[in-house]
């Protein structure tokens, strides 16, 4: 049974595109699933549809992320640390301590989007990369300083 796929589909094919799939696979899982529709004229023009209302979402939302992005840019976030002998520091900075930090400046951004490999365990000047988008990225500073 030919199936035109709704959205992208793994080991299948991307959006928009007509495989063609075992009958029980289409009707028990693939179309009551919402992952594809049947391959008729009138489901062509209803998947490219959805292709064009999605491109226009995807464009909106990266948007909106330049738009935050540029704001994000000239924030720079203070941590005052307790440091032991030879400015070892108790604890670190992770990237929930950076959420809140930029929840207190007035944004609202997700913990996962901002990309630390590990936390921050020591003094100084760090640049923390942020995903708003996957085609947005905008860098932070974190200033690590003694209490």
């Amino acid at each position: 049974m030919k199936v035109i796929l709704r959205q992208d589909y793994e080991n299948l094919g991307k959006i928009g595109d007509t495989v063609e799939v075992k009958r029980g696979y289409a009707n028990n899982y693939l179309i009551p699933k919402k992952i594809a529709y049947p391959a008729k004229p009138n489901f062509v023009k209803m998947v490219q549809e959805e292709i064009r209302q999605k491109q226009v979402r995807l464009t909106k939302e990266k948007k909106q992320a330049e738009l935050l992005a540029k704001k994000l840019e000239s924030i720079s976030l203070t941590f005052p640390v307790s440091v032991g002998e030879g400015d070892k520091m108790f604890g670190s900075i992770t990237n929930q301590d950076i959420a809140e930090g930029l929840k207190k400046e007035g944004f609202e951004i997700d913990r996962k989007k901002i990309l630390i490999e590990e936390p921050i365990k020591a003094l100084g000047i760090y640049s923390v990369p942020i995903k708003l988008h996957p085609e947005v990225e905008v860098k932070i500073k974190v200033w690590v300083v003694k209490e």
